[in-house]
């Protein structure tokens, strides 16, 4: 079953002061740059949720999806974003796998972990976990519930991903923190500085 890579980095970047953080450079390349190399060879294609001008994304060869909801209605919009898409230009498609686009040290078995879990629990949702702590925008989302989320965007107003998630059967995947939790996110300019540091520790540089 084909899983279509959904980069999302259609948020404000606020706690970076603005503009495209998965634009900012971490050891001289882009932060973009690094979750695309670590999610491509894992899916069978890519596409890039951000709102605004697409033309800014120009040099990845990427489609880009902007939210149909409109107002920043966060993650959940973008997943809807990219279940859409999916549903659109690959109708063989099952899932679809979430990243932030702010996490250069993305797993490079995340997809098939997720798969994995999804076949062994019988659940209709996973998400990846480190350090005792959920990433559920790391995830692994069934394009067939695409309505379903609609609706609870729309219709319900729902914005955090718990409150949808919690409606399905969750498989949960933890990943290990040695010797860099893969699940780092730089939001704000001083995480650009420690990341700079894991790079030395990070196994998939």
């Amino acid at each position: 079953m084909t899983t279509v890579g959904l980069l999302l980095a259609g948020g404000q970047s606020r706690r970076m002061g603005g503009g495209d953080k998965a634009l900012r450079l971490l050891g001289g390349v882009p932060l973009l740059d690094r979750v695309v190399a670590r999610l491509r060879p894992q899916v069978e294609a890519l596409v890039l949720n951000a709102n605004g001008d697409p033309a800014r994304f120009a040099r990845y060869g990427l489609p880009v999806v902007a939210d149909s909801v409109p107002g920043f209605a966060g993650p959940l919009a973008g997943v809807l974003a990219g279940l859409d898409w999916a549903a659109a230009h690959h109708p063989g498609c099952a899932f679809v796998a979430s990243v932030a686009t702010d996490a250069p040290f993305l797993p490079a078995d995340l997809v098939i972990r997720l798969r994995q879990k999804l076949d062994e629990t019988g659940a209709e949702l996973a998400c990846a976990a480190s350090g005792g702590r959920d990433h559920p925008v790391f995830g692994l989302w069934p394009v067939r519930l695409r309505d379903e989320l609609r609706r609870a965007l729309v219709e319900e107003g729902v914005r955090k991903i718990d409150l949808w998630t919690g409606r399905y059967r969750l498989a949960t995947v933890p990943f290990s923190v040695d010797p860099v939790d893969p699940f780092f996110n730089a939001n704000r300019p001083e995480d650009l500085s420690a990341a700079a540091a894991l790079l030395v520790a990070d196994r998939n540089p």
